[in-house]
């Protein structure tokens, strides 16, 4: 589609709402179209809440939501935030004053779903209202009930197409894995179940990686280039286990995701090196640093973090830019920065809660941990300790009798709590043995909780729902379900987040609260969690020519003291929509996603 051709399209989508066709064709001064437009907005808002009747309730919601939306991209704050007037834009394209690029398939794509919402026109109810709304008593249960099971059949049917770690087919597959890596590398079921002789033997090269599964020609000359760019790259055995050793792009996807790197992230982390205006701190934890070790975003809580290295390193690591390699020499604290980052703590009485992170504190050995735990059960002021790691799921033969005992013996219920808190991405993670690590702590009263990075490769149709369900029958509570950062390098792990607000709005409603009772949230650079689902704690205040859309978060501190909003950027819908309808999704499910803002 050329230019004109796409100017043609915007024509068609302003005269959706005539008058607003009118207004933006006007021969008038931009300043009192503004004015204007604004007041119309205003007017069909009047107007539907005067008439509430004549339209369905929630019909009358997405019009009064999408309403608010333009309404707020037309403020000349959201233009001076966004650094881009939608207003001006629009303005020069219909009258062939163009004042930027050309209009994209994305932008044209948003703006009509825009402007079908403000006239009622969404389209996103299919159906006819239920049949139970005409009856009351004994018959509208009844019919209430058929509606609801066809519902949960309706979900049941997209859960069950992911596979899961538990399943028996999954369990017979990944047994012959082992038993093909056993012969690999000379080894018995005494070694396997060591975890030190999988942090030895982390498989960093992609020749040896290549030699235990199927590598495409992608795969292997990414890893390769990571490598020689020293780039962090590890996978545990374990690991390597859970692979479809055929690469067959089906149930292993997510595993493969998050440990084996996509070109743009490799070429991406190399032209970022070479800026020396960027930096890697995404989240600007320099800033929020007291003291080498120490992390503190929020006033009762601290970060402690006794070591920078992993097991396995996630492509889109919140820390890769402070990890150099798996497992990687002088990745610990030194004893002095150590003792006066636990010292810092002792001091600060107003910490009540430490997570101890990293990298992952289970690399270290059991003494160093207890050590350290021990320090902080010292102080009274101290009542609950998170350890932050993904070991039950990368190298679960980790959680042994000793570290369980070294963890729980500081679990003292009613004086200090200890908890797990893990990071599960996807139902072919849960297997058997990550299970019984998740258990041991599970038989000492030490919770257990799960941390979701929503990534593409979790973001199907009900896939991070089926998640959390598996992950309540192993004993883990969800817990967190984060928004991808927004770092250049990780945009094929992005979502929008329209995309997140529909999962867990749509999705992870059609099952019991003891399953859905993750928060949704934005870990915002600088400033914290930004809780996604509080609408109030955001706004979006800019649609690009690009199709991607601007938010303005505001920080935890809102309404306490006086901080500094955050603007970010995010993904295109309409090139994550194409990007599922590749991969074989059918866009009629994710309809909806147009309407959350």
């Amino acid at each position: 589609m050329n230019h004109v051709q796409r100017v043609r399209q915007l024509r068609k989508i302003i005269a959706l709402d005539p008058a607003m066709a009118a207004l933006f064709l006007a021969d008038r001064p931009l300043e009192e179209k503004r004015l204007l437009l604004r007041n119309h907005l205003s007017n069909i808002l009047l107007k539907i809440y005067d008439n509430c009747r004549e339209m369905a309730s929630l019909e009358w919601v997405t019009c009064r939501d999408t309403v608010w939306v333009l309404r707020n991209m037309l403020n000349t704050r959201s233009e001076e935030l966004a650094g881009f007037s939608l207003l001006s834009y629009l303005d020069g394209l219909l009258h062939d004053r163009p004042v930027g690029p050309a209009p994209t398939a994305a932008f044209l794509a948003e703006l009509r779903h825009l402007f079908k919402g403000i006239g009622g026109l969404a389209n996103i109810y299919v159906e006819k209202p239920p049949a139970f709304l005409r009856y009351s008593g004994r018959t509208a249960a009844r019919l209430r009930s058929a509606d609801l099971s066809r519902m949960a059949r309706k979900a049941r049917g997209f859960v069950e197409r992911y596979p899961c770690g538990m399943d028996d087919a999954l369990v017979r597959q990944r047994s012959l894995n082992r038993q093909r890596l056993f012969h690999a590398f000379g080894i018995t079921d005494l070694e396997w179940n060591d975890w030190t002789w999988h942090t030895r033997n982390i498989i960093r090269d992609p020749d040896v990686l290549g030699s235990l599964i199927t590598l495409s020609g992608e795969e292997r000359a990414t890893v390769t280039m990571a490598r020689k760019q020293r780039i962090p790259f590890g996978i545990t055995p374990y690991t390597v286990s859970l692979m479809d050793p055929n690469n067959t792009g089906t149930w292993d996807r997510a595993i493969r995701a998050q440990v084996i790197p996509p070109r743009q992230y490799v070429e991406r982390i190399i032209a970022l090196r070479q800026d020396p205006a960027c930096s890697s701190d995404f989240m600007s934890e320099g800033d929020t640093s007291p003291i080498d070790g120490i992390t503190r975003r929020y006033p009762g809580i601290v970060i402690l973090k006794p070591v920078l290295t992993c097991p396995q390193i996630c492509v889109y690591c919140q820390r890769n830019w402070q990890i150099r390699d798996t497992c990687s020499a002088g990745a610990a604290l030194g004893d002095h920065k150590l003792e006066q980052a636990l010292r810092w703590i002792e001091k600060t009485r107003e910490i009540s809660e430490v997570l101890v992170t990293g990298g992952d504190p289970l690399i270290l050995a059991d003494d160093r941990l207890e050590m350290i735990l021990a320090r902080l059960s010292q102080m009274e002021h101290v009542v609950r300790i998170r350890i932050g790691t993904r070991t039950p799921v990368t190298l679960p033969q980790r959680i042994t009798e000793s570290l369980v005992r070294a963890i729980t013996r500081f679990h003292e219920p009613g004086r200090r709590e200890m908890l797990i808190i893990t990071h599960f991405e996807h139902p072919t993670e849960i297997t058997p043995e990550a299970m019984q690590a998740v258990q041991r702590f599970r038989l000492f009263g030490v919770g257990v909780y799960n941390q979701l990075v929503f990534t593409y490769y979790n973001s199907r149709k009900f896939e991070a729902a089926a998640l959390r369900q598996q992950l309540r029958l192993i004993g883990v509570t969800p817990y967190y379900t984060f928004n991808t950062k927004g770092k250049e390098e990780t945009d094929d792990y992005r979502v929008p987040i329209a995309r997140l607000l529909q999962e867990q709005q749509e999705e992870a409603r059609l099952f019991p609260g003891a399953v859905r009772t993750d928060e949704i949230v934005f870990n915002v650079p600088r400033l914290g969690k930004n809780y996604l689902r509080a609408g109030q704690n955001r706004d979006m205040i800019a649609l690009l020519p690009d199709g991607r859309r601007v938010y303005e978060f505001h920080p935890w501190e809102k309404k306490m003291a006086l901080m500094e909003t955050y603007i970010y950027t995010d993904v295109s819908i309409y090139h994550y929509l194409k990007r599922l309808r590749r991969d074989g999704e059918q866009i009629r499910d994710y309809n909806s996603i147009w309407y959350y803002y």
